[in-house]
């Protein structure tokens, strides 16, 4: 239990690296968009992110009447062969392969904003369900709900965004897994919790930030409580 829950923050990369790989991101999208070209990890790629194994995902947005709206999300929990590898293939398959939106075309470029998260790696929760709602925290960690052939993943940000609390967390997470939304409470479902550091435009083709999702679930419990 104190392996999975000492305060630690997972914060492997500098802001100009996570500029990098959202950049990264953005060209191999365009690359592929443009020229049906899939890129290589460019010269000056940091040697960090041609060596670290660790999951990463990409999300992409689009601005729809002054808001941002979800337009893809793809990645891989574990990672694939380094992380500036991952970032180009997840950003591919965000802009082409989720299932729940059409494949993006070029001229949604303009309107799209780029955002990547890198994921530490998966931790099991004990099998005790009575623990987990102190044990999953909004704001840091992301989870993934696994039983049998099915899993879900929601990244840390989504919570955030939601405005939920733990027990809303883990209901939704294993929704996402098409299970029950009190499958958590079964000790036959596996509970894996992870952080993630995220990198996202400001606005597209924007400055790149860092941010900070406990700054955001204040911001957003303040709005609710009013």
């Amino acid at each position: 239990m104190e392996a999975i829950f000492k305060d630690v923050s997972f914060r492997p990369y500098s802001l100009e690296e996570g500029a990098f790989l959202v950049r990264l991101a953005r060209r191999a999208v365009e690359e592929y968009l443009t020229r049906g070209a899939i890129i290589e990890p460019p010269a000056d790629t940091p040697q960090r992110l041609l060596r670290d194994p660790y999951g990463v995902f990409t999300t992409i947005e689009k601005l729809a009447g002054g808001k941002l709206e979800l337009r893809g999300c793809i990645g891989y929990p574990e990672g694939y062969r380094n992380v500036a590898y991952a970032t180009i293939y997840s950003a591919i398959a965000a802009c082409c392969q989720d299932p729940r939106f059409p494949a993006m075309t070029s001229d949604e470029l303009d309107e799209a904003v780029f955002e990547v998260s890198v994921l530490s790696p998966l931790r099991q929760l004990p099998q005790n369900p009575k623990d987990y709602l102190k044990a999953v925290e909004v704001g840091r960690h992301g989870i993934v709900v696994r039983r049998g052939f099915y899993s879900g993943l929601l990244l840390p940000q989504v919570p955030v965004e939601e405005c939920w609390d733990s027990e809303d967390f883990l209901a939704n997470g294993c929704l996402k897994a098409w299970l029950h939304a009190d499958c958590w409470l079964d000790e036959r479902t596996r509970i894996h919790v992870f952080e993630a550091q995220l990198f996202k435009e400001r606005a597209p083709r924007g400055e790149v930030y860092e941010r900070d999702l406990k700054e955001e679930l204040a911001a957003c419990r303040a709005r609710t409580s009013r």
